[in-house]
C-alpha cells in the first residue's frame, strides 16, 4: 500500500511539471477556489443559522415599536380631547350661569371620527352634560361603573378602561358599540363653589383594532393586546377565545417584561416579543411559532448550499477559459493600477493580451471614468440634499394653529366682537404673508419680528390677555438676514409652556441686538422655567420626540436649531438658559449678514 501511494505521488509530480501553464493555473485556481468556497460557505451557513432567530426577533421588536407608536398617537389624541374639554371648556365655565354644551359639541364635531361620546357627571353620578348621546338608559348607574370609580381613585391621572359595549346612553343607531372609556376626575364650578365631577370620553374601539389588525409577523405569527392584568383588549381570534374554542397565554404574558422571551404553550415552543404601551399599562404581545423559525433556517441553508455550488461550478469553467495568456496583461494592468493608487489623474490603463485581458482593461478604464463622474455627482447631490433638508424642516407646519385661530374668529363674530375679529383676521393675513415670503427661506430680522408680533397679537386675543409682550430691536439688527420662522416657534413655546397657567401676569420679551460679528435674538419669559437636565435634553437628537405644542405650528425648538445650523453652520443655533420659578431665555445666535451678501440664498 505504501509503495502504491509513493508511485501515485511520483506520477502526479511528473504530470504537474510537464503540464502547460494554462493547466497549472486553471487547476491551482480551481482547487483553491473550491476549498475556499466550501470553507467560507460552511462558515457563513453556520453564522447565518445562528443569527436568524436574532434577526427575526429584531424584526418583531421593530414591528411592535411601530405599532406602539401608532397606538400611542391614537391614545394621545384622545388625551388631547380630554385635556381640551377640561382646561378650555369646563375650567372656564360656571355651571350656575354658563353652559358647556356648545364647547362640548364643537369638540365632538372636530373629533367625531374617533370619539363616540363626551359626557360630564357630578360626584354622585348625575349627568351634567353630554354629546351627542344624552339620554341615559333607565338601568344605568354611572357611579357604580369601573371607569367612574377608577377616575375617583386616580385624581391626578387619566384612566383607560378595557373595551366594553357602550351601556350608558340610549343609542338609536347602534345596539352594541364597542368603546374604550377615558375618564378623569375634574373640578366643576357652580355659583363660585368648587365641586368634584367625572369627565368621560368614549373612543371608538375600531381605531385600536385597525392599528393592531394590519400587522405582519410572518405566515403564522400574530399580535395581540392585553391590559396590565392580562385581560385581552385585542386578539385576531378574539371571538374564538371568548367562546372557549381557543386558548391564549395572556395571563403569563402580563408578567413578562419588555423584550423577547421563549415560552412553551399548547405543546409548541414560541418566540414572544412584549412591548408596554406607555402610561396605560397595556402590553403588545407578538407571537412567532418555533416552526416558522425552523422553516426560515431550512430555506436559508438550501439557499446557501445552492449559492456555494453555483460559484464552485462557475469558477471551474471560468478558470479553464481565462487562464491562458493572462500573466503579461495582468502585470501591465497592475502597473497602471499602482499609478492610479499613487494619485495620477492622467494614467493610461494598459489594454492588451487576449480578449479577457482587453475587456478587463476596458472595464477598469470605464470604472475610473465612472468613479470620477460619481464623485462629481455626489458633491452635487450633497448640496441638493442640504437644501432639501432645509426645505423639509421649514415646511413642518401643523394646521391646528390655523384651525384654532379660525374657531376664535368665528366665536368673536358670533358674539358681536367685530372689531376683535377684524384685528385677528388682519394679523392672521399678515402672519401668513410673511410666512410664505414668495418662497424665500431667508428674510430680514424686521420681517421676522413683524411675523412674531402678529402671532403674539393673535395669541393674546385667544388667551384673553393672560400675558403681555414687548419687542425691542437695535436699528442695525432690523436689516440683517435671518432664517425664516425662527422667532415665532420660540414665542409659541413660551406661550404654551410658560404662559399656560399665567393669570394676567405673564411677560414675554423679544430683543434683537448685535454684538461684534454676531446677531442675537433673545426670547425671555417669566414662566415656571426648567431644570438643567430638561434644558440639556431639548436640543439633543436623543432627547426624545420633538412634539409640537397643543394647537401650535408644529415647528419645535430642535427644528429651529437644525435649520439655523443647516444654513449657517454648527457654531450657530439656539442657546437656552432657564431656572425653575425664574423663567426661561432662549437665544438665537446668527451671523451678521445683510440681504444680498454672501450665502446660498443671497445668490439666488
Amino acid at each position: 500500500m505504501s509503495n502504491f501511494l509513493d508511485s501515485m505521488m511520483r506520477r502526479l509530480s511528473v504530470w504537474y511539471r510537464r503540464s502547460s501553464i494554462q493547466v497549472v493555473i486553471s487547476l491551482s485556481f480551481t482547487i483553491v477556489a473550491v476549498i475556499g468556497m466550501i470553507l467560507l460557505g460552511s462558515a457563513l451557513l453556520l453564522r447565518f443559522s445562528s443569527s436568524t432567530d436574532a434577526l427575526l426577533a429584531e424584526d418583531s421588536r421593530r414591528i411592535l415599536d411601530q405599532v406602539n407608536l401608532n397606538l400611542d398617537s391614537y391614545l394621545r389624541s384622545m388625551m388631547r380631547v380630554s385635556d381640551t374639554m377640561y382646561y378650555r371648556v369646563i375650567k372656564n365655565a360656571d355651571l350656575a350661569e354658563d353652559s358647556i354644551g356648545a364647547g362640548m359639541n364643537l369638540l365632538y364635531e372636530t373629533n367625531r371620527d374617533t370619539v363616540v361620546s363626551i359626557a360630564v357627571f357630578s360626584q354622585n353620578g348625575g349627568l351634567v352634560s353630554a354629546t351627542p348621546l344624552s339620554n341615559l338608559k333607565r338601568q344605568a348607574r354611572p357611579e357604580q361603573q369601573e371607569w367612574f370609580t377608577a377616575a375617583a381613585e386616580k385624581i391626578e391621572n387619566l384612566h383607560f378602561s378595557t373595551p366594553h359595549v357602550q351601556n350608558l346612553f340610549e343609542d338609536p343607531d347602534y345596539l352594541y358599540r364597542w368603546v374604550v372609556s377615558l375618564s378623569r376626575q375634574v373640578e366643576l364650578t357652580r355659583a363660585g363653589a368648587i365641586e368634584s365631577g367625572v369627565l368621560l370620553v368614549d373612543m371608538n374601539f375600531g381605531g385600536i383594532e385597525q392599528i393592531c389588525k394590519n400587522v405582519d409577523l410572518g405566515e403564522s405569527g400574530y399580535l395581540y393586546l392585553i391590559d396590565g392584568d392580562g385581560e385581552i383588549i385585542y386578539h385576531p381570534r378574539q371571538q374564538l377565545i371568548y367562546a372557549s374554542l381557543l386558548r391564549e397565554n395572556n395571563r403569563a404574558a402580563a408578567g413578562y417584561e419588555d423584550g423577547i422571551h421563549r415560552e412553551k404553550f399548547g405543546g409548541e415552543t414560541r418566540q414572544v416579543t412584549v412591548k408596554t404601551v406607555g402610561y396605560t399599562g397595556w402590553k403588545l404581545v407578538g407571537v412567532v411559532p418555533a416552526e416558522s423559525l425552523a422553516s426560515n433556517h431550512i430555506q436559508l441553508r438550501l439557499f446557501g448550499i445552492f449559492v456555494v455550488l453555483f460559484f464552485i461550478f462557475f469558477l471551474v469553467f471560468v478558470n479553464l477559459g481565462v487562464s491562458e495568456r493572462i500573466a503579461v496583461p495582468i502585470k501591465a494592468l497592475e502597473q497602471s493600477v499602482k499609478e492610479l493608487e499613487a494619485g495620477s489623474e492622467t494614467v493610461d490603463i494598459a489594454i492588451g493580451g487576449p480578449y479577457e485581458g482587453q475587456h478587463l482593461g476596458n472595464s477598469i478604464r470605464s470604472m475610473v471614468s465612472t468613479m470620477r463622474q460619481l464623485m462629481d455627482d455626489i458633491i452635487r447631490q450633497e448640496e441638493s440634499k442640504r437644501k432639501s433638508e432645509l426645505d423639509v424642516l421649514q415646511s413642518q407646519i401643523n394646521p391646528h394653529f390655523l384651525y384654532n385661530t379660525l374657531d376664535s374668529i368665528v366665536w368673536m363674530i358670533e358674539n358681536n366682537r367685530y372689531d376683535d375679529a377684524i384685528v385677528m383676521v388682519t394679523s392672521l393675513a399678515r402672519l401668513f404673508r410673511i410666512s410664505l415670503s414668495r418662497g424665500r427661506t431667508l428674510i430680514t430680522v424686521g420681517e421676522e419680528l413683524e411675523h412674531a408680533r402678529h402671532y403674539m397679537t393673535i395669541q393674546k386675543m385667544r388667551f384673553k390677555n393672560k400675558f403681555t409682550s414687548e419687542i425691542r430691536a437695535d436699528g442695525e439688527a432690523l436689516g440683517c438676514e435671518t432664517v425664516k420662522l425662527v422667532v415665532q416657534p420660540i414665542v409659541e413655546n413660551a406661550i404654551y409652556h410658560g404662559m399656560e397657567y399665567a393669570d394676567g401676569d405673564g411677560e414675554i420679551l423679544v430683543w434683537a441686538h448685535i454684538e461684534g460679528e454676531d446677531l442675537y435674538i433673545d426670547v425671555t419669559d417669566n414662566g415656571p422655567g426648567m431644570r438643567q437636565e430638561q434644558v440639556d435634553r431639548l436640543l439633543r437628537e436623543d432627547g426624545g420626540p420633538a412634539a409640537p405644542s397643543r394647537g401650535g405650528s408644529g415647528i419645535g425648538l430642535r427644528n429651529v436649531h437644525q435649520r439655523i445650523q443647516l444654513t449657517y453652520g454648527e457654531p450657530y443655533g439656539l442657546e437656552i438658559e432657564s431656572e425653575p420659578d425664574e423663567g426661561t431665555t432662549i437665544r438665537i445666535h446668527l451671523p451678521v449678514r445683510r440681504p444680498g451678501g454672501d450665502g446660498e440664498e443671497a445668490r439666488k
